[in-house]
């Protein structure tokens, strides 16, 4: 009896340790499947994307859509030298938020967290995504190429900081500081580039008036505008300009005999020859021209006597007087025409 008992007990406690050691096996891979964000009995679906870098991705690292947790990295395998792919397992309640366009990119959770597949979504119309398509990548700097680009900008920064150390300090020993640092130089410069700017205001008002100047002669306005536009204008000054020239070609022709005329002149006075010679050299002469310019004058005195005594004798008296009428006639007619014209 005692050993049935025993007997029992044994075969008890051997499937109390069954039991107990299944349930811890179970245990541990229900947290191993909660850990890799597994679902235990939720469906997932699989996606695909291509890196040339993981920058430490893992397997079982996570996977996040617009910054929520979407699902794990379920599996990581070589395609060639440049191309890895990256299989992830997605909840199926995400699913219908991703788009076939979106971007899949690889981060760090926080500042030095553990690896992350971020799939962000890209604005567009494009179709749902389906059950293993393969996402486009988006390559992101990694921190080392970050602190190598750093450590470049540092060295160039090192290397102007020197140089403009350098030239600070020729500026500072040279004469051009003391230029700078004297006040009569700043004042020459800004009376100079008020001139300057003085110079410009009159420019641009000059240009100005020229514009307006050259819409006006277009418009043939202004003495050059009817200089350049009135063709009747240009003619008759066309024809006044060849008169002026004919009238200039007359006036030499005229001078060139009047030097002729002067030339023959001084030469016959030169040589006592001609008239010009007897009237100005020859003192009979002259005394004879000038008794008969007397004997003319006298004549002409007798004459004018002789016909205002011929006025006043009753014979001719009556003529004179409608000789005088006629005349004052006359002038009256053409008075009155003038008055009528005007």
């Amino acid at each position: 009896m005692n050993n049935d008992i025993m007997e029992k007990q044994g075969e008890n406690n051997i499937k109390l340790g069954v039991f107990v050691i299944v349930g811890l096996v179970a245990l541990m891979i229900a947290f191993y499947m909660i850990g890799k964000n597994k679902s235990l009995f939720g469906a997932n679906f699989e996606l695909r994307a291509r890196f040339t870098n993981l920058n430490g991705l893992i397997e079982g690292d996570n996977v996040s859509f617009a910054g929520i947790q979407a699902g794990t990295v379920k599996n990581i395998t070589f395609i060639n030298d440049t191309a890895i792919e990256v299989d992830m397992l997605i909840d199926n309640k995400i699913k219908p938020y991703i788009h076939s366009n979106a971007l899949a990119s690889i981060g760090t959770e926080g500042m030095i967290g553990e690896k992350v597949v971020n799939i962000i979504p890209v604005k567009g119309v494009s179709p749902q995504i389906q059950n293993g398509d393969l996402l486009s990548s988006r390559q992101i700097i990694n921190t080392d190429e970050m602190l190598l680009t750093l450590n470049k900008t540092n060295n160039n920064i090192a290397a102007i900081s020197d140089a403009l150390k350098e030239t600070v300090l020729k500026i500072n020993s040279s004469s051009v500081w003391e230029v700078l640092n004297d006040k009569t130089t700043g004042n020459g410069l800004r009376s100079t580039l008020k001139n300057i700017n003085k110079a410009s205001a009159n420019a641009n008002q000059m240009m100005v008036s020229l514009d307006d100047l050259a819409t006006q002669i277009k418009k043939g306005k202004g003495a050059a505008g009817v200089l350049l536009v009135d063709t009747v204008f240009a003619s008759n000054l066309k024809a006044a300009m060849t008169k002026i020239k004919l009238t200039s070609d007359n006036a030499n022709n005229l001078t060139k005999q009047l030097t002729q005329m002067v030339n023959n002149v001084s030469g016959d006075l030169k040589n006592e020859k001609g008239a010009y010679n007897l009237l100005l050299r020859d003192s009979l002469m002259v005394k004879k021209i000038n008794t008969s310019m007397d004997n003319i004058q006298k004549g002409t005195d007798g004459f004018n006597q002789n016909m205002e005594a011929l006025k006043h004798n009753f014979l001719f008296r009556g003529y004179f007087r409608k000789l005088e009428k006629q005349q004052k006639a006359e002038k009256e007619v053409a008075a009155k025409a003038q008055s009528k014209a005007n």
